[in-house]
């Protein structure tokens, strides 16, 4: 979190609305910024992704597996550079969604994955929420995460497996 002396030294905006100039106290909204990332720091949601997280990182079974979940993806990745015509690739994916079933087996992994969604919802949430303060006409991402992606699909689950993102 940035000093006082590092807030004051940023430069207030300045806005023309309807005729009128308005200053933007940078130093202000920064530090409600910083204080709604650690009100959502120490929200439940993020308790727990934190809790499933670290279940999931010891456990020498899940990581175990995470290894081959990884070796396995980067070969499908390199068999995807030439689509399904390589002689691998149905093998090669087939292997990728194998190993993602197995993983989604494991209590840790699921709970992890629930955890991940609930914060990616929340920040989602506060992200919407706050554009919508400003405009009703802001496009806002939409939350591709809960739209199908995460762990080994693309989208941005954490989890280590380097099957995501």
């Amino acid at each position: 979190m940035p000093t006082t002396e590092e807030l004051n030294a940023t430069p207030d905006a300045t806005f023309a609305f309807a005729g009128e100039t308005t200053s933007l106290d940078m130093a202000g909204l920064l530090l409600h910024a910083y204080e709604l990332g650690d009100m959502i720091n120490n929200s439940a949601d993020v308790a727990d992704y934190l809790y499933w997280k670290a279940a999931v990182e010891k456990d020498a079974e899940v990581q175990a597996l995470i290894v081959k979940f990884r070796k396995a993806k980067d070969f499908f990745t390199e068999c995807e550079r030439f689509g399904r015509f390589h002689p691998d690739f149905h093998a090669a994916k087939d292997k990728v969604k194998e190993l993602e079933r197995e993983l989604d087996t494991f209590e840790s992994v699921k709970n992890y994955k629930a955890a991940e969604r609930a914060v990616d919802q929340l920040l989602y949430d506060v992200s919407h929420t706050i554009a919508s303060s400003v405009s009703e006409t802001i496009k806002v991402p939409g939350n591709e995460a809960l739209s199908g992606g995460g762990c080994g699909s693309g989208g941005s689950c954490s989890c280590g497996s380097g099957g995501c993102g």
